[in-house]
């Protein structure tokens, strides 16, 4: 984080004349608004993805719509330090709706794995950009982590990790009662399709983010969206930086600064935190006054 944090900082010291000088005008604005409407549902998809992982491949009786509000709620929560409440959060409102506690905590640990293979799939798209620019051995390790994040979701692959941790829950407390184990009856091809059209909205969002402050290419496009898809991912992965924050700009900036000028990528990746904080409370204010408005 700190690291993060000093590289921007650099930046921002360096290029603070080109930040403050960008200017957002009519069309810009309403650039920034359908980019926040997009995000939204971005995350209402997300939040759709997982109560229909619990009900499909898990077989657990939840409730969706309920679900798909406790998710919306639950999100905010990653940027408090840890970045560990989202997923607590997310346990406890799918063990309230019927949900087993082993069955709700590998649906949350299984969520990152699928987003990571989409982001991943969705950063392929530039793949002859990837190649060009930071060689073959660059593209090749991004399909080598693909390839092993897909082959750990599969059932012959996770069921019996399941299954070993189950059996070391019991042997450290051997009085505990048993229950159903946790089963994925298939492979999470569905779940899989679903967090790529989460990406590919989060993907939208970030280009109109980028449209309203500055103009850029069909040919750049690619380049816009991999580097975008790679930054989001590193945000989720890097430990020890909530929701992102610091990980997923500083990525971007490093990603897209060889096309566009540091000043401006600045304040795409500050404007984009915003529309994504305020599509992120709005989803979970929503949620919150629905569940409290009389059916």
């Amino acid at each position: 984080m700190g690291g993060t944090l000093f590289f921007l900082g650099k930046i921002l010291s360096d290029h603070w004349q080109s930040v403050i000088a960008i200017r957002v005008d009519a069309a810009g604005w309403a650039c920034l608004a359908i980019a926040l409407g997009i995000t939204l549902l971005a995350h209402i998809c997300a939040g759709w993805v997982w109560s229909q992982m619990l009900q499909r491949d898990f077989r657990q009786p939840v409730q969706g719509t309920w679900m798909i509000q406790a998710y919306l709620q639950a999100t905010i929560a990653k940027y408090l330090p840890g970045n560990i409440w989202h997923y607590y959060g997310r346990i406890s409102a799918a063990t309230q709706s019927g949900a087993s506690l082993e069955t709700a905590a590998v649906s949350v640990l299984l969520e990152p794995l699928l987003m990571a293979a989409a982001a991943l799939l969705v950063a392929l798209l530039s793949s002859q950009v990837i190649a060009a620019r930071y060689g073959f051995p660059a593209l090749a390790l991004q399909w080598l982590v693909l390839v092993g994040v897909l082959m750990s979701i599969h059932p012959r692959v996770l069921n019996p990790l399941i299954q070993v941790v189950a059996k070391l829950k019991q042997t450290a407390q051997p009085g505990l009662a048993t229950s159903n184990p946790v089963h994925l009856t298939r492979y999470p091809l569905i779940p899989l399709l679903g967090e790529l059209g989460f990406l590919v909205l989060r993907s939208g969002g970030f280009l109109l983010t980028f449209l309203a402050i500055a103009s850029f290419t069909s040919d750049q496009l690619p380049m816009l969206i991999s580097a975008f898809s790679l930054a989001w991912l590193l945000g989720l992965v890097v430990p020890g930086a909530p929701g992102g924050v610091g990980v997923f700009e500083a990525t971007a900036i490093a990603l897209l600064g060889p096309q566009f000028s540091p000043g401006l990528l600045l304040g795409v990746v500050a404007l984009y935190r915003l529309v994504s904080v305020l599509a992120e409370a709005c989803g979970a204010g929503l949620a919150w006054l629905d569940q409290r408005i009389p059916s």
